[in-house]
Formats: C-alpha cells, sequence, structure tokens
C-alpha cells in the first residue's frame, strides 16, 4: 500500500509514520524537509504544497491508495487538493479538528453527527468550511474523501494545559517547579478529553485504505475525560510540587488581548467535551485508547525536562500570569470584606 503524508512529522502525524513504516506501506512525505531527519525511512519530497506549481511537478505521475492531509486550514487549500489528487488516490484523508462541534455544545455526549458551529474561533470556522468543500465535492464529484477530527492529541514533548502562553508548556511547568499558581479556566471543573498520539495514530491507521470510512466524518479521541483540575494536579504530582491553581472566569481571560483566549478557551477549553466514540470503534475493530494521561504525561515531560530545546522562557506570560494571580486574589478579599 501506497501512503502520502503532507506534513508527516509533526504531533499528531509523526507516530502515524512510523506505523505505517513498521506495517509495511510505502510512505511517502511532502513537505519542507523541517523534521525529516525522524523519519529517514521514508521518502521525502521537499515542497511546499501551497506551491502549486511546484507540488503538481512533485506528483506528476503518481498515484497513491491513501492521502493524508495533515496541513490545509482553509477552504481554499482544501479546493486545490480536489483537483491535485482526483484521480489520483483511493483515498484523501483531511484532518479537520473536534473544536468544530457546537460551541458551547447542545449535549454532554458529542457524538459523530452533532452540529457543527463555532462563533468563537475562526480557526474552527474554517476547518467546517473545509469540510463543507470536501462534501460537495463527495456528494457532486464522487470524490473519495475521509473527515478526521482529532481532539486534544498529545505526545512526547507536549502537553495538553488549559491556558499556556505563545511559547509553549515551559512556562507553566516552571511556575509549578517555581511553586507559583497556575492559571485554570472557571472553576476547573469543566471536562476535558486527551489523547496520545500513538493511540491515535492506531485508529487513524485503521481508517486508512478502509472502504467503510469513505464518505464518512469521524473523531478519534480516548475515552478518558478529566476535569482540568485533575490534569493540572496530575502535572504538579508528576513535578513532585504541589497543586496550586489559581481559577479565572474564562471570559475574564478572553478579554486579555496578549493572547487569543476567545478562541482556545470560549470556542473549545472551556467547554466540557466528552465524545461518544462508538463509529471510530465500529470503522476500526478491536480500537481503543490505552495510555492513561498519568501515563503519558509522564512520558512527554522525561522528553522535556531531558530537552534543553524544549524549555523556552516565556517571560511576558509569566508576569500575566503573576497579574491575574493578584487581581482574582484582591478580588477574593474585597468579596470575603463585603
Amino acid at each position: 500500500m501506497k501512503a502520502l503524508l503532507i506534513g508527516g512529522t509533526g504531533t499528531i502525524s509523526l507516530p502515524i509514520t512510523r506505523r505505517l513504516l513498521a506495517l509495511g506501506w510505502q510512505v511517502t512525505l511532502l513537505n519542507r524537509g523541517n523534521h525529516n531527519d525522524l523519519v529517514p525511512e521514508a521518502e521525502h519530497l521537499l515542497c511546499d504544497i501551497n506551491d502549486d506549481i511546484a507540488a503538481e511537478l512533485a506528483l506528476e505521475g503518481r498515484r497513491f491508495d491513501v492521502v493524508a492531509q495533515f496541513v490545509a486550514f482553509h477552504p481554499a487549500q482544501v479546493a486545490r487538493d480536489i483537483k491535485l489528487f482526483a484521480g489520483r488516490t483511493r483515498q484523501y484523508i483531511f484532518i479537520s479538528s473536534a473544536s468544530a462541534y457546537s460551541k458551547p455544545p447542545r449535549n454532554p455526549l458529542i457524538t459523530d453527527a452533532s452540529p457543527l458551529s463555532n462563533p468563537y474561533w475562526q480557526y474552527s470556522r474554517d476547518k467546517i468550511a473545509c469540510e463543507q468543500v470536501l462534501m460537495a465535492a463527495r456528494d457532486g464529484q464522487n470524490f473519495p474523501m475521509t473527515i478526521v477530527r482529532p481532539s486534544h492529541t498529545y505526545g512526547p514533548g507536549s502537553l495538553p494545559l488549559s491556558v499556556h502562553g505563545g511559547k509553549g508548556p515551559w512556562q507553566v511547568l516552571q511556575r509549578v517547579l517555581d511553586r507559583k499558581p497556575v492559571l485554570i479556566p472557571g472553576d476547573g471543573t469543566s471536562l476535558w478529553t486527551v489523547t496520545w498520539s500513538e493511540d491515535f495514530a492506531q485508529a487513524f491507521v485503521g481508517l486508512m485504505g478502509n472502504d467503510h470510512a469513505i464518505g464518512e466524518a469521524v473523531h478519534i479521541t480516548s475515552d478518558e475525560a478529566l476535569t482540568w483540575n485533575q490534569i493540572h494536579r496530575l502535572v504538579a504530582e508528576a513535578l513532585d510540587r504541589p497543586f496550586l491553581p489559581c481559577h479565572v472566569p474564562s471570559t475574564l481571560l478572553a478579554q486579555y488581548r496578549g493572547y487569543d483566549y476567545t478562541g482556545s478557551l470560549l470556542g473549545d477549553k472551556a467547554n466540557c467535551a466528552v465524545f461518544d466514540n462508538s463509529k471510530i470503534k465500529r470503522l476500526v475493530p478491536g480500537f481503543a485508547a490505552t495510555t492513561r494521561f498519568d501515563q503519558g504525561l509522564r512520558l512527554s515531560l522525561q522528553h522535556i525536562l531531558g530537552d534543553k530545546a524544549r524549555q523556552v522562557p516565556d517571560p511576558a506570560f509569566d508576569a500575566f500570569c503573576d497579574q491575574m494571580v493578584q487581581i482574582m486574589g484582591e478580588a477574593e478579599a474585597r468579596v470575603a470584606a463585603l
């Protein structure tokens, strides 16, 4: 079986690339080559997929059983892919996002058929628009598409944290190590589903070349839902530090102009996200996400703590956290004095 992965070396896609290679697939990666040393066994086409002429030349005369698109975020990119891969593949898989489901959720359990709508986050609305383009191509051109919606998928070196700055998770971990409070949206009791990237890869590869998946949209998540308080408490315990939360209303955080918390919180993390995974389990018999968060967390922390390159300070975010802690402390004191 021949697979083309557009991207193929990211948090979600790298375990998929490695799993395909282990299963004997012929794997071609089309990307700009930034991390291709991680999978030297794959064939590499160095190309920016957004360069139409270069992409056409790189793919001339090639056909694939499956094309998996990991780096398309706008409907124009998907429309280009439809033209580029029509007749060149038996299946095209688009990575959408579970953040596309209605916010706030209309039902406590999200199914693959739940309505799509996100008035808070442009990223999610663009993913919805991409899905609409693909559905139209499926119905009008018989284009062999599959849509996959990941929720919060993490892997070695990445962590599912509720609030962080633009430089990644390290500054939050540094605050925990320094015994400083960390920001948690709301009262920290909303449920959030986290998925280890290798578990995600198991299900994703099971969809590849799967006739039953063609024309379908499906989310892939674990069955483990934790509150944000639980997630951050487990992080603190793994670092052998006390759990020191500073709960801040999500609407208050969204007013801060330094970071786009409107989209990432009101349009995503501030809402409960619990998923019905019966469809992916039906399409991929035997699939089960087996890595608990406390297990994946420790694996990820090993990479972060052992790699200085991942320990990127973010003093601006740290100062913002200190300010929010002070504001919330003053507000609590004023209420207590009423």
